[in-house]
C-alpha cells in the first residue's frame, strides 16, 4: 500500500516538471500563426545574426512546444527569410517583413519565473488560452522566463530586460512584492497575474484567496475543531498574505494557539517532516487548509501511510483545485474557479491596461466555488 502511495505522488509531481513529449500537445492553428509571427519579429530587430538558435531554445523562448515551432519554422522558410538543412544550422536570409510583424505596440510581454510546462496543469490552459485571446485581439503575447526577475534583488535583471524588449504592456505570473514596486516606481503598465502586495496600486487578476480561507477557517470553527493548520509555500506572494488573513479572520475570537501557520519550501520531504512534527505535539490539529493541489495530494497521502482517516480522524481541505483531483480517493474538499474565467478576466484587464491606461483595471478577484469532499 505505502509503495503505492509513494509511486501515486511522485507520478503527479512529475506532471508538473518540464518533460519532452511535445508531440502530445495539440496543435493550434492560430498559435503557429502568432509563432510565426514572433519569429518574423524578431528577424526584423535583428535579435538573432547570421543563425538561428537551436530548436530547444527557441521553443523555451517563445513557450511552445516543438512540433509548433517547426510548423512555424515552415511557414517562414516558404517565405524565404531561412535556410535549413538537416544536421546543419538555420540559415538566416534576410529580415522579416515590416508589414506583417506585430511591433512593439502590439507585443505584450509576459515574465514567469519558470517554465511553461513545469507550471501546474490549470495554469498552462490559461497561458495558452491567454495567448489566443490577446491574437484574437491583435496583440502578440511573447513570454519571457527569468527567475532573477523574482528574486529579492530583481532590479539588474528588469532593467535589463525592459531595456532590451519594447512591449505595449507586462503581466507578470507569481510576481513577489519587489517585482511589483519596481514596475510600479518606473510607471510601466504592468498586470499582475497574482495578487499585489499591500500598498502596489498595480491591476492584478487572482482567485480571492482571502475569502477560499475565511470560509475553510469559518468551516473547521463550525464543526468544532479547536486546532487547526494552515499549510503555505515559503514564497512570500500577496496570495499567501490573503489565504493567511482570511484563515485568521474565519478563525476570528477564538482562543490563542488554536491556529497554527505552516510554512514549507515545497518539497514532499520537507512538507512530511514539519507535518511530523505537528503530529507529535501533545494536542495535534485536528483540521488542515492546504494552499497548493498539489501539496493536499501529499498531505493526503502522508495521512494514508500513518493510516490516519481523512474525513473520520481529522478533516483535510485544498484551497486549490487541479484536474488531477478529480481521480483521488477520497475526494478531497476544494475551492475551484474555472481556467477559462480566468483568462477571459487576464484578457480583458490587458487590452483595458494597453488601450487606456490613464484608466487603470482595477483588482479582480474571482470568487472560487466550494466543492464538498470526502475529507471535512
Amino acid at each position: 500500500m505505502n509503495d503505492k502511495i509513494t509511486l501515486l505522488v511522485s507520478f503527479l509531481y512529475q506532471m508538473e516538471k518540464p518533460f519532452d513529449s511535445a508531440e502530445l500537445r495539440p496543435q493550434r492553428q492560430s498559435l503557429i500563426t502568432e509563432s510565426a509571427r514572433a519569429l518574423r519579429e524578431c528577424l526584423a530587430r535583428e535579435a538573432w545574426h547570421e543563425y538561428l538558435p537551436g530548436e530547444r531554445e527557441l521553443s523555451l523562448h517563445f513557450q511552445i512546444s516543438r512540433p509548433t515551432l517547426r510548423a512555424a519554422l515552415d511557414q517562414i522558410e516558404r517565405e524565404g527569410l531561412i535556410e535549413r538543412h538537416k544536421r546543419c544550422r538555420t540559415r538566416i536570409l534576410k529580415a522579416g517583413t515590416k508589414s506583417e510583424p506585430a511591433n512593439h505596440r502590439c507585443r505584450i510581454a509576459a515574465i514567469s519565473p519558470r517554465p511553461l510546462l513545469s507550471m501546474p496543469p490549470s495554469a498552462v490552459v490559461i497561458v495558452d488560452e491567454l495567448r489566443a485571446g490577446l491574437a484574437r485581439a491583435g496583440y502578440a503575447l511573447e513570454i519571457f522566463v527569468n527567475p532573477a526577475c523574482f528574486t529579492r534583488r530583481p532590479e539588474r535583471a528588469l532593467h535589463q530586460l525592459t531595456s532590451q524588449v519594447k512591449a505595449a504592456a507586462w503581466i507578470t505570473f507569481g510576481s513577489r512584492e519587489d517585482t511589483q514596486r519596481w514596475f510600479h516606481a518606473r510607471n510601466l503598465p504592468c498586470l499582475v497575474a497574482g495578487s499585489c502586495a499591500p500598498g502596489i496600486p498595480l491591476p492584478s487578476i487572482d482567485i480571492d484567496y482571502r475569502a477560499a480561507c475565511r470560509h475553510a477557517g469559518g468551516l473547521l470553527k463550525r464543526k468544532g475543531h479547536d486546532r487547526v493548520l494552515l499549510c503555505l509555500p515559503e514564497s512570500s506572494t500577496g496570495g499567501e498574505a490573503a489565504s493567511e488573513a482570511g484563515f485568521r479572520e474565519g478563525y476570528k475570537g477564538d482562543v490563542a494557539g488554536s491556529l497554527s501557520i505552516l510554512k514549507h519550501n515545497g518539497t514532499p520531504e520537507h512538507l512530511r517532516s514539519l507535518l511530523d512534527r505537528h503530529l507529535s505535539a501533545r494536542k495535534p490539529p485536528v483540521g488542515i487548509v492546504v494552499a497548493r493541489a498539489i501539496h493536499a495530494l501529499t498531505v493526503l497521502t502522508y495521512f494514508l501511510e500513518r493510516g490516519i482517516r481523512p474525513g473520520c480522524d481529522l478533516s483535510l481541505i485544498s484551497r486549490d483545485d487541479e484536474p488531477f483531483l478529480d481521480h483521488v480517493c477520497p475526494r478531497i474538499t476544494r475551492y475551484s474557479v474555472d481556467p477559462s474565467t480566468f483568462q477571459r478576466k487576464l484578457v480583458q484587464a490587458a487590452l483595458r491596461l494597453v488601450e487606456n491606461r490613464s484608466a487603470l483595471p482595477r483588482p479582480v478577484r474571482l470568487i472560487p466555488t466550494y466543492l464538498p469532499g470526502e475529507t471535512a
